[in-house]
């Protein structure tokens, strides 16, 4: 018979008296009230009503819940719509909590339409039911949206330069299929001369660069094409083009940067997480203990925030543009999560637990931010060729999982660091070093456990140190 188990079960679960469920559209919303019936302690009032998703009419809905006294209002997170509705009630001084869609979703039986599903966020607000999502404060959302911007300016440009590959394609120029980047210094050198109207393969081939020079002989036979004047003018658009998006993409890093050093200063980090090491590295150089690290004086912000950017920037595999990426979509108060557990949790790299009798099943870690899977997942792709831990540790998960699955588990433990870096304003990251694992092996009981191997396969071994051999 299996032993009891002890779990720990919230029964006294605070009612919340007064509470508000909003369903929101595009161009309106089902706003749902339940406040305590004045004459009847017991029982409960249930209001509801449409409002327009305009600013007047926000501003009156506003006013008419804090003179309901609701102490929670509740909005289902769909598409854009409820930004509106966040922005101005929580201007109000009303508490807004952004739910998610799939934690609300109404059981199965039920009709389906605005007025019930108000009802129902109501009720589960009222039972406290749900969890809100994280809003980020005003000026982290400024940063956000200047961040996303620079991601969609990117993607943007990528397709772009696969378009001006395509047109060479058409035209038989191979250059990308000797060069490593087309739009290099010696790819562009080549292309603006096709355009300017250079036709003669070995000039062409004689315009590269560096270490290019070495391919004159492949250039030469990939320059060999029928490039004429209509893919000239074609060319010639999608090279502005390209121009165009990388200037905008340069403003936008810039803007980026002022608006990361324009940041309040954040709150003490979470107790006990100064000196806790990330799997991966070491936050370290920091104070130990149980002892909060100080918060830093207004004067020194602008300065900490170019340092943490340059701090995280010296985890394997993370750059500027990554690293910018991610602390837009996750900010830098580390409170706002509390642990590293659930901050992994809330970016999805962490697989669910799927228990159903004496078989135990792992689900699927879910969609999460595809900002911030975008960027941790370029980090770990580039932290999996690196000669440190983070590299050795991929290459000791891949062995027994799919890489997909293995650049997760490395996305987490990137995520894990980057928690401990932001936790701590003056801790540095330090390597583990790739022979961490090698390190941690009892010798003892690995040496026992290859004899018995052997033994076992008809082999008698006789162990003698290597000085004495």
């Amino acid at each position: 018979m299996d032993q009891p188990v002890e779990v720990e079960v919230a029964e006294d679960v605070p009612i919340v008296a007064r509470v508000a469920g909003i369903d929101v559209a595009k161009g309106s919303g089902m706003v749902c009230t339940r406040v305590p019936d004045d004459s009847s302690p017991n029982r409960r009032v249930t209001k509801l009503w449409k409002v327009a998703a305009t600013a007047g009419a926000l501003a009156e809905l506003a006013d008419h819940l804090v003179c309901q006294g609701i102490e929670r209002v509740v909005l289902e997170s769909t598409s854009d719509y409820w930004r509106p509705f966040l922005y101005v009630l929580q201007a109000r001084g009303l508490t807004v909590w952004l739910v998610n869609a799939a934690q609300v979703k109404n059981v199965p039986g039920r009709p389906k339409s605005d007025k019930e599903d108000a009802v129902w966020l109501a009720l589960l607000a009222e039972r406290s039911m749900l969890s809100p999502s994280f809003v980020p404060a005003e000026p982290m959302r400024h940063v956000r949206d200047l961040a996303r911007a620079r991601f969609d300016l990117v993607e943007d440009r990528t397709r772009v330069k696969q378009r001006l590959e395509k047109l060479l394609e058409d035209a038989l120029i191979k250059i990308s299929s000797v060069l490593s980047d087309l739009h290099g210094a010696s790819g562009r050198a080549i292309v603006d001369a096709l355009v300017a109207g250079e036709r003669n393969p070995r000039v062409l081939a004689g315009l590269a660069r560096g270490r290019a020079r070495g391919k004159h002989s492949e250039l030469v036979e990939a320059c060999s094409g029928r490039f004429t004047e209509h893919h000239a003018r074609l060319a010639r658009m999608l090279l502005d083009q390209l121009d165009e998006l990388t200037g905008r993409i340069e403003t936008l890093t810039r803007m980026l940067d002022e608006e990361i050093q324009a940041l309040p200063t954040p709150s003490s980090p979470p107790t006990g997480t100064s000196s806790t090491p990330a799997a991966g590295g070491d936050a370290s150089s920091g104070p130990t203990g149980d002892d909060p690290a100080p918060v830093p004086s207004p004067a020194t912000v602008p300065q900490m925030y170019t340092s943490t950017v340059q701090r995280l920037c010296t985890i394997p595999g993370a750059g500027p543009d990554t690293v910018r990426s991610l602390l837009a979509e996750i900010g830098l108060d580390m409170t706002v999560f509390g642990t590293s557990a659930r901050l992994c949790s809330w970016a999805k790299t962490v697989p669910r637990t799927v228990q159903s009798g004496k078989r135990t099943s792992r689900g699927r870690t879910g969609k999460g931010n595809r900002y911030v899977k975008s960027s941790l997942g370029l980090m770990a792709a580039a932290a999996a060729r690196t000669d440190t831990f983070l590299g050795a540790r991929y290459r000791r998960l891949v062995k027994r999982m799919p890489k997909a699955k293995a650049l997760v588990a490395l996305e987490r433990s990137i995520l894990v660091i980057v928690f401990h870096l932001l936790s701590n304003p003056t801790a540095t990251f330090t390597d583990l070093g790739a022979d961490y694992y090698e390190r941690r092996i009892d010798r003892q009981r690995r040496t026992q456990h290859l004899t018995r191997e052997l033994a076992a396969l008809g082999y008698r071994v006789q162990l003698s140190p290597l000085e004495a051999a």
